[in-house]
């Protein structure tokens, strides 16, 4: 008996949530046909208004005009007077210094020097004398030029060198005896008139006659 008791309360309950949810869904979807929800939504929420600000612009002023230039006038400068003083020429008897530069005497130049060079003297030998008999039967001729430094007194200073060669031995060997035999027989060179030491190359030729 209980039992029943406690489903038939239960039941109650349920129907009477049922028939709220019902009534409810039913409220709205009146709502919904009439308007008032849309009017009840301005009054919670009222519609946002714009406004559009159109931007000013502002026009920015003209630069300032350059400052005038005036032009200067010109400034005439008069001509200085200037008095010229001409000399004249007077009639005097008294007598005038006249300033003369002196010129320097001349500069002596002096004399050239007087040079004589290296000659052979007076009984001077003579190739023929020292031709070697060996080239003479090989029929050997050529010229060999010697090197010789002499003094003042006609000798030789040093020992006499072959400059060119004959393209023999034996004939510039005996070339250098002939220096050699001539050695106080040579004309020194001179300078001013006074010996002095020279050297100079002497040619010497050894012909079959």
């Amino acid at each position: 008996m209980a039992a029943l008791v406690q489903d038939s309360g239960l039941l109650t309950r349920r129907g009477a949530v049922l028939v709220a949810i019902i009534g409810l869904h039913v409220f709205i979807l009146y709502a919904l046909a009439t308007g008032l929800a849309r009017r009840a939504i301005e009054v919670l929420a009222p519609p946002i208004q714009t406004q559009i600000v159109e931007e000013v612009k502002k026009e920015e002023a003209p630069p300032p005009p350059p400052p005038p230039q005036f032009e200067r006038p010109p400034v005439e400068i008069p001509p200085p007077d200037v008095t010229i003083n001409m000399p004249v020429e007077e009639n005097t008897t008294a007598i005038r210094v006249t300033q003369t530069v002196a010129r320097a005497a001349p500069v002596a130049v002096a004399a050239p020097t007087r040079r004589t060079g290296l000659a052979l003297g007076k009984g001077f030998p003579n190739s023929e004398d020292y031709y070697p008999e060996a080239s003479k039967r090989l029929e050997e001729q050529g010229v060999v030029v010697v090197h010789v430094c002499v003094g003042p007194d006609g000798k030789l200073t040093e020992e006499p060198t072959v400059a060119k060669s004959s393209g023999s031995n034996r004939l510039d060997g005996g070339a250098l005896k002939l220096a050699k035999a001539g050695s106080g027989r040579y004309v020194a060179a001179t300078e001013d008139g006074k010996g002095i030491v020279a050297c100079a190359t002497v040619p010497i030729k050894f012909q079959l006659r």
